[in-house]
């Protein structure tokens, strides 16, 4: 199935050992779900490796008899427009030292990532989920502007982890077109538990208030 665009990228930080997620008033994001929306200037790209892993032939009695595939190793590499100095800080694990500085301590925070994109209809989403893993960035650009301004995104790598809520697999796609599909489920299951606010009130009981 193709799918067209790129809606928005979710992220919750989540504890490293429960993966249960971390409220918004502990977590780096300030936030329990961050969406990266129009304050950041959205997500230009959220490109997806290593879904399914490599495949090693089985030959027996000169011919190809089998072949095993190698386990999963998903990775994002993602290039956000314009994300908030101490959010881009708290991604990667570096800590402000009170002082105007940022540095790691040697530990990196995890989180949980969800990527939507769309049928190309457009009337279905389509989510690609990871459940827990590690954002780094290896490399930092830095050009002289000249007649023109030369701007350096936030580019992100993260690497997914295993997820208890996706039986200890990587990752997990989600579709809204199937007649199953539940919004608050995938937020529970994504975001470490995340109630979301679906806006259902519920009726009182026989005889209560009304």
């Amino acid at each position: 199935m193709a799918i067209v665009g790129l809606t928005m990228v979710r992220v919750a930080q989540v504890d490293p050992l429960t993966q249960a997620i971390v409220p918004k008033e502990k977590s780096v994001l300030g936030a329990d779900v961050l969406e990266i929306d129009e304050t950041f200037f959205g997500t230009k790209t959220a490109n997806i490796t290593g879904i399914e892993g490599s495949i090693t032939k089985v030959h027996g009695n000169n011919v190809q008899m089998d072949a095993v595939v190698g386990g999963a190793a998903p990775a994002v590499a993602l290039d956000i427009n314009n994300l908030g100095f101490e959010i881009s800080q708290g991604l990667v694990g570096r800590l402000s030292d009170g002082k105007g500085g940022f540095v790691s301590d040697g530990s990196k925070p995890h989180f949980a990532v969800s990527i939507e994109s769309q049928t190309l209809d457009r009337k279905e989403s389509v989510f690609f989920n990871f459940g827990n893993g590690l954002f780094t960035a290896p490399t930092q650009n830095v050009g002289t502007d000249t007649e023109n301004q030369t701007r350096q995104d936030d580019n992100l790598t993260f690497t997914a982890l295993s997820t208890k809520a996706f039986k200890k697999e990587p990752y997990k796609y989600y579709f809204t077109g199937d007649k199953d599909f539940d919004m608050a489920n995938m937020y529970k299951e994504t975001f470490g538990g995340f109630k979301l606010d679906t806006g259902t009130v519920t009726p009182p009981e026989e005889g209560g208030n009304k």
